[in-house]
């Protein structure tokens, strides 16, 4: 299955630049958040495969006008052709917002997803907004990850955590690829595209 990961930035090779059958072969869209509505309506529509979405900490216009043709999967468990993805999306609470949330609520949020999960046996991808802390994250509020997305890579194993919120000019030092014991951390900012 080829997997295009996008998040935060639109990447000017599949929207600017973009020619037709340019996404033939793409069978999953996945987005970690912070796209324009119109964006991820025009991958869903030219790459003719689903288009599943969290949300990022910008993303409260999302609540009254979600993007056309895509799944939101934020604060479930979905499954598509056999591949278990759990969803959670939102930055660490850094301001007032809708998809922002302190250590204990994300905590909180996954609680509530463990009956799916025990019946699922697991995941195979986690999609978050923003990185777990200590991968791929900044110490400052606004860009800091979640100790509990560590702790959920840890029990589960997952195949790959796709994040973004980290934008890669931030700094040299932000990879787009990294490991988390057996988990391979894709940060999406831009594009991705991968093989599952």
């Amino acid at each position: 299955m080829k997997i295009l990961a996008v998040s935060d930035e639109v990447s000017k090779q599949y929207y600017d630049y973009y020619t037709p059958g340019m996404l033939d072969g793409v069978d999953l869209i996945l987005s970690c958040g912070d796209l324009r509505r119109e964006y991820l309506e025009f991958l869903v529509t030219m790459s003719h495969c689903p288009l599943l979405y969290v949300h990022g900490n910008h993303d409260e216009r999302f609540d009254t006008a979600p993007p056309e043709g895509c799944v939101c999967v934020d604060g479930q468990l979905y499954v598509h052709d056999g591949v278990r993805i759990l969803g959670l999306g939102g930055s660490f609470r850094y301001r007032d917002g809708k998809h922002m949330y302190t250590e204990e609520q994300m905590r909180r949020r996954l609680w509530r997803l463990k009956p799916a999960l025990w019946r699922s046996g697991g995941i195979d991808i986690l999609l978050t907004h923003a990185p777990a802390r200590h991968v791929n994250d900044f110490d400052t509020l606004a860009h800091r990850g979640f100790e509990c997305f560590g702790g959920l890579v840890e029990r589960y194993h997952p195949k790959y955590f796709i994040h973004g919120h980290i934008h890669k000019n931030y700094g040299i030092h932000v990879p787009q690829l990294t490991r988390l014991g057996g988990t391979t951390v894709i940060n999406a900012c831009g594009h991705c595209l991968f093989d599952y």
